[in-house]
């Protein structure tokens, strides 16, 4: 069953955010996962949501995913994120 990594983030350090950009396609690759969507500009249906950044990643599986997201190479980069951004990140099953 896919799952994706589904995140929404407000950038406070736009300059510092790019460090984390610029790893991201070495830190993606081989993985499996296939980024899907990046909006900076969602639009709200229902509720209060805060302006932001929105991504969502696809992979095969969630544990492709966490293998991912527990990589070295992305616990790096989840380092500097954090520095640039504050938000949330959730995985989301799709449907088998």
């Amino acid at each position: 069953m896919s799952a994706y990594f589904v995140a929404r983030l407000r950038i406070t350090n736009p300059a510092r955010y790019n460090d984390y950009l610029e790893g991201t396609d070495d830190a993606l690759a081989g993985t499996g996962g296939e980024v899907i969507a990046v909006d900076d500009a969602t639009v709200t249906l229902e509720g209060n949501a805060p302006p932001g950044r929105s991504v969502i990643i696809r992979f095969s599986d969630e544990a492709a995913l966490r293998a991912w997201y527990e990589s070295p190479a992305y616990r790096r980069l989840k380092t500097i994120r954090d520095e640039a951004a504050e938000g949330v990140a959730i995985i989301v099953h799709g449907l088998s």
